[in-house]
């Protein structure tokens, strides 16, 4: 792995229905998305703030060619996760 980034969003309130899991379904509540870019995929996982536990979120990894991209499908998970519904990577928010 030559390149990699990541980014960690704290604080987001999730909607109704919460972000869906690969491990545990669906968790709600105050919630932290965490995305790491590296080997042309965006790999996206979510956790109850201050907790231990991550959590894949639903549809990671996905494709990602840059850095850029993965920016972009870190912010789209974010905003998913504020809309809810059982937010998964590659759902509008």
């Amino acid at each position: 792995m030559d390149t990699w980034a990541t980014w960690t969003t704290q604080g987001i309130i999730a909607g109704a229905g919460g972000a869906m899991t690969a491990e545990v379904g669906p968790i709600t509540g105050d919630l932290t998305v965490h995305t790491m870019w590296a080997d042309n995929e965006a790999r996206v996982t979510v956790q109850y703030t201050g907790a231990s536990d991550w959590y894949t979120l639903q549809g990671s990894p996905v494709p990602a060619a840059d850095e850029a991209t993965g920016r972009a499908i870190h912010q789209q998970a974010v905003r998913a996760v504020q809309a809810g519904g059982g937010a998964t990577v590659g759902q509008s928010g």
